[in-house]
């Protein structure tokens, strides 16, 4: 079974540290969380107390209590909502997991099961579980960035402001493969 671990590492490779971007819908984000789809996330009372202190925003990176909420968040949101501890190969749930941490879980699942020919309702249950896990892994992974170009090349032609994201979020998609 794949490890979260390891699949966080990578995922946090790309998610970068603190980020504030007017461009960006998200918002405020650090390592990929974003203020405005998190509001409540308790990390944030950590970041703001660290804002005015010297050192901000490196300083995150060695506070181990925003690290640590970072991890918690991100297994019980988003690996966990993907059952990435019953994907059987590890680049497949890896792959799943960025996707979802970058899109979100139930977007994440809906492109996994259109993958697999499973009924997309966006949560991987049983059925859906069971056909990731017979796929061949190149397999699901080719079609499955295929699936995330396309959303991506969705979301540019709808909002011309994204077009600056585009081509990082290609090469993240084309990474997982």
């Amino acid at each position: 079974m794949a490890n979260f671990d390891h699949a966080f590492e990578l995922t946090m490779k790309a998610e970068g540290g603190y980020v504030c971007d007017p461009d960006d819908p998200g918002g405020e984000t650090y390592m990929g969380v974003a203020r405005s789809r998190n509001p409540k996330w308790d990390g944030w009372i950590d970041i703001d107390l660290l804002k005015g202190k010297p050192n901000f925003p490196k300083s995150l990176d060695s506070d181990e209590s925003v690290q640590g909420k970072v991890k918690a968040l991100y297994e019980q949101n988003y690996w966990d909502k993907v059952q990435g501890d019953k994907i059987q190969n590890q680049d497949v749930a890896e792959s799943i997991f960025d996707f979802a941490v970058n899109a979100g879980p139930r977007t994440s699942a809906k492109l996994s099961q259109l993958a697999v020919e499973a009924e997309p309702d966006g949560i991987i249950g049983e059925n859906t579980l069971a056909k990731i896990n017979q796929e061949v892994p190149k397999t699901f992974l080719a079609v499955f960035t295929l699936a995330k170009i396309g959303r991506y090349v969705n979301i540019v032609e709808k909002n011309k402001t994204s077009r600056k994201y585009f081509y990082g979020w290609v090469r993240r998609a084309l990474e997982g493969v």
